[in-house]
């Protein structure tokens, strides 16, 4: 094997890894969007929650008993 087809050989490894990781990349983007959404719409079903029950502040507003 020369070296040209031992880079090339390389090359195309790396391409691979680097196609592989941008598929992985965008999987997980598209799984935090799905979960940033859930979580927005908990958010705002609990304020709608906290408002219907008479609370005065938002359980997202208010601070943690540690502060």
């Amino acid at each position: 094997m020369t070296n040209t087809d031992a880079l090339e050989e390389r090359i195309a490894h790396l391409t691979r890894a680097v196609e592989d990781l941008s598929d992985i990349v965008r999987a997980q983007g598209l799984q935090l969007d799905r979960m940033t959404h859930r979580v927005r719409m908990l958010t705002e079903r609990e304020a709608e929650r906290d408002a219907a029950d008479g609370v005065q502040i938002p359980l997202t507003d208010q601070r943690p008993p540690h502060y």
